[in-house]
């Protein structure tokens, strides 16, 4: 059966340069992420202007195109007409033209392991904040069956991440799935878990950021592990997975096909899985050390200043898929520390942004620009802003400025209340349960986040009123 989306599928492949020209297809909350064999191939200004994409990005070594809320559906067709598998991968091995630079071929593998499990790590997220609010008006207790079955499924998520990532980054670093769903077991074995509550054997760096326990060993060599294990952990995984994908490469290449099936992972098991626990862990509990030192050390210097900034700056990170580089640190904090507070300011800049559009909504006389400024804020008040960033205010130029001024005061509002945030929420209206601390039904957070945003929205709103004109609309335009 035909799909509304077919035409704008067809045009999609045509102008990213064919089926030919794409090595690998996938996508997010609102864009599809192309990487591309030759990016001069692609006709941009084709696709800018073609209706049902809000416009095209070039970021992270990816050729993004913006579509909105409705990206799953239209990436199924283009996957189903384009002949690409789900998470396509060229099947030719053919890399871009150009090398990618060091950060940006960071940020391309952070968003790739992180996009696919986006939207269910919101969901459980926003399932843990219901859950706190239903305890902190007492319709349920933590004890109740009730409570218990749906915090299994929305905590089991987070405990289980290394076994999510293992398979996520298995795609993108080429590595057997399977192999690194197992990599990632055993870091969350309960036999592995439980070693950290045994006595520690010896204590290495201690007082120092890199202050490390040695639990057992491993052919007399020391097994070092942090305190609380492996689960919920995001960079060992990774680096395992990583390290796994090149030892299982060579053992592609000396095994006979004959017996590669089953011996290709047994040879790459034993080999990363010791490694993984003797030197990829604590290489990575290491650097997850100095990030999570670095990041508290700006927070501690001022929160009002580390909060202004990352609220002004967060939907430019955005517009260019940078902001991908700060999930890492958001999920090792939740993980150390029970909680985040660097990355919080930015819960104001979407709600700005929406505002803006509202303002422009009720300013402007053009009714097609005004159309469009109804979904965009149905969008940005569930967190989602793309299509108000890229239909609207970032067209206009103007609105865009207010908002990330207006962000950045709400941010410096949340930075100075010392805002914690002690799950993975969801986005928008959705997040605010998520600054509950469920261990003791604390919200002290909620009124500092409510007043930043409230603030951005009312400074985003009546500086966008006053100051936006039609005319401005015609000037660009022309």
């Amino acid at each position: 059966m035909a799909s509304k989306y077919d035409g704008l599928a067809r045009i999609i492949i045509q102008n990213v340069g064919g089926k030919s020209n794409v090595i690998s297809l996938t996508h997010c909350i609102t864009r599809l992420r192309f990487k591309l064999k030759d990016e001069s191939k692609a006709n941009t200004e084709i696709l800018k202007n073609t209706d049902g994409i809000v416009t095209v990005m070039k970021s992270g070594g990816q050729y993004q195109v913006v579509i909105g809320n409705h990206v799953p559906d239209v990436y199924e067709v283009v996957c189903k007409i384009g002949g690409f598998g789900e998470d396509s991968q060229g099947s030719d091995g053919e890399k871009p033209e150009k090398h990618q630079k060091l950060f940006s071929a960071l940020i391309d593998t952070i968003s790739g392991v992180f996009q696919p499990i986006l939207g269910v790590f919101c969901a459980t997220g926003l399932i843990k904040g219901i859950l706190a609010i239903l305890t902190f008006t007492g319709v349920l207790t933590a004890e109740s069956g009730t409570y218990q079955l749906l915090y299994a499924v929305a905590d089991g998520f987070f405990y289980y991440l290394p076994v999510i990532l293992g398979y996520t980054a298995s795609k993108k670093f080429g590595l057997n799935p399977f192999t690194g769903i197992a990599l990632g077991c055993a870091l969350v074995y309960p036999k592995v878990v439980a070693l950290t509550s045994k006595d520690v054997m010896e204590v290495l760096f201690a007082g120092s950021m890199f202050e490390s326990n040695i639990y057992a060993t491993f052919m007399k060599i020391p097994v070092i592990m942090p305190k609380s294990g492996y689960p919920s952990s995001v960079v060992p995984i990774i680096l395992a997975v990583y390290v796994a994908s090149k030892i299982e490469k060579f053992w592609k290449r000396v095994i006979p096909d004959v017996i590669k099936n089953f011996l290709v992972p047994t040879l790459t098991l034993m080999i990363a899985a010791p490694l993984t626990f003797v030197v990829v862990g604590p290489l990575a509990n290491s650097i997850a050390a100095v990030i999570g030192y670095l990041t508290q050390a700006a927070y501690n210097a001022s929160p009002v200043l580390e909060g202004a900034i990352v609220g002004a700056f967060w939907q430019v990170l955005v517009i260019f898929g940078l902001h991908w580089g700060l999930v890492p640190v958001y999920i090792m904090n939740l993980n150390t520390q029970g909680f985040d507070s660097f990355m919080q300011p930015y819960f104001a800049a979407s709600f700005a942004q929406t505002a803006v559009v509202m303002a422009v909504m009720f300013k402007t006389k053009d009714k097609n620009l005004k159309s469009l400024c109804i979904p965009a804020t149905i969008s940005g008040i569930f967190g989602v802003t793309e299509p108000a960033i890229y239909g609207i205010s970032l067209p206009k130029k103007k609105p865009f400025i207010i908002s990330c001024v207006a962000a950045s005061i709400g941010g410096a509002i949340i930075g100075a209340g010392n805002v914690k945030k002690y799950m993975s929420g969801a986005l928008g209206i959705f997040g605010f349960p998520a600054y509950i601390n469920p261990a003791n039904n604390d919200t002290s957070s909620i009124p500092w986040v409510a007043a930043g945003v409230i603030v951005a929205m009312v400074i985003a709103f009546a500086a966008c009123f006053i100051l936006y004109r039609d005319e401005e609309t015609r000037k660009v335009s022309n």
